[in-house]
């Protein structure tokens, strides 16, 4: 039987106007249509999947049971499943729903449960979990690839690992705010290309970041530091990342920045701009109101970024499992592989391929999702 009770349809000068419908029918079955649309929101939790879908012309299924485009209302489902893979899109649509399902068809990752976390038009965020035995790493690398393919991000994780963190690391220059800090003061002493492509070598991985860092730090020489101030307060946040912190602080998880930058900048955004717990950055060094061009011991490299990630969780008398860390850069790599969810956000190519998890097409509050949580939660919260 098929209700063709569609919540928008007809016809204007502009054209045929699109129709919005729920099919339900077996997961399996979604893959077989011929007709790509709009993806609105997939829920599956037994036999029967709900697909919201918007269309013009010939339905999608035939024959296939549908209704009015009702969103699911309920807060996610509990995670039973030992891996989740979470899709984030930008331009959702039913065939690149039927290449994931494919893609887990072929991996022999059987779905068990579907949620849509976000279904909003430029966002869309389902939830697959899958009752599979996997090898992480290459599942990880198999789901980066099929990301590529589908246009979107595509990130797996344990299903252990979807719930609320009780600590969380930051990386800050560009990952909290969209620069990096010491290119902008190399920019304004003229020497910007230069530092900047240090910079850029370094988080690549191709130089020692302490070498580097005392590089760049000497041709620092003289700036003065009220000029550091009059920029730290034009330092542009990360998209997302006000959203995150304050919904991490609404949750009880402590926060900090973990930074091969400056504690200068990351104390004025914790004291002016972001709610963060713990600040564990490097100190510049001033000599009659400018930098020296020295550096001051010890420098925040990346193992000392783990090193105080791990000391942090034991002073708070967390296990791992609740600790999570997210950065962008290749000195973040260590502490994004030390606790539950390692979350690369626009990252290098480098970090890309050996981070846990990474974000490419969303701002820093999609790590939201990766806890479990839904659009209606997260609003609830921030």
């Amino acid at each position: 039987m098929r209700l063709q009770l569609s919540a928008t349809a007809g016809t204007s000068a502009m054209g045929e106007m699109p129709t919005t419908q729920e099919f339900h029918l077996p997961l399996a079955q979604i893959i077989q249509s011929p007709i790509d649309c709009t993806l609105r929101y997939l829920d599956y939790s037994g036999d029967y999947a709900r697909l919201g879908l918007e269309y013009r012309g010939s339905a999608p299924f035939e024959d296939i049971t549908s209704c009015e485009l009702v969103p699911p209302s309920r807060e996610p489902a509990p995670v039973n499943a030992p891996w989740c893979v979470t899709l984030l899109s930008p331009d959702a649509s039913l065939a690149q729903l039927q290449q994931l399902l494919r893609f887990f068809a072929e991996h022999n990752w059987p779905v068990t449960a579907v949620d849509t976390l976000a279904q909003r038009r430029e966002r869309t965020v389902l939830r697959f979990q899958l009752g599979a035995e996997l090898e992480f790493a290459a599942a990880k690398h198999a789901c980066l690839q099929q990301a590529q393919k589908l246009g979107a991000d595509l990130v797996l994780q344990p299903g252990s690992s979807q719930r609320v963190p009780a600590l969380a690391g930051f990386d800050m220059d560009s990952t909290l705010i969209d620069a990096e800090v010491i290119d902008e003061l190399a920019k304004i002493t003229g020497i910007g290309d230069q530092v900047a492509a240090i910079t850029e070598a370094a988080m690549r991985g191709e130089l020692d970041f302490r070498a580097s860092f005392r590089k760049r730090m000497a041709l620092l020489k003289g700036f003065s530091e009220q000029r550091l101030a009059e920029i730290a307060t034009r330092l542009p946040l990360k998209a997302g990342a006000e959203e995150l912190l304050r919904a991490l602080r609404a949750l009880g998880c402590k926060t900090a920045i973990l930074s091969g930058g400056f504690t200068f900048f990351a104390n004025y955004l914790q004291r002016e701009r972001l709610p963060v717990d713990f600040i564990h950055a490097n100190q510049l060094e001033f000599a009659d109101g400018a930098l020296t061009g020295g550096v001051i011991e010890p420098i925040v490299d990346g193992m000392r970024k783990r090193e105080l990630l791990q000391q942090m969780a034991d002073e708070l008398g967390l296990g791992l499992e609740r600790v999570i860390a997210v950065g962008d850069g290749a000195n973040d790599i260590p502490m994004l592989n030390l606790g539950a969810l390692g979350i690369a956000i626009h990252p290098k190519p480098k970090v890309r391929l050996e981070a846990p998890q990474s974000i490419d097409s969303f701002g820093l509050d999609a790590a939201l999702y990766l806890f479990g949580l839904n659009d209606r939660q997260i609003e609830r919260l921030i």
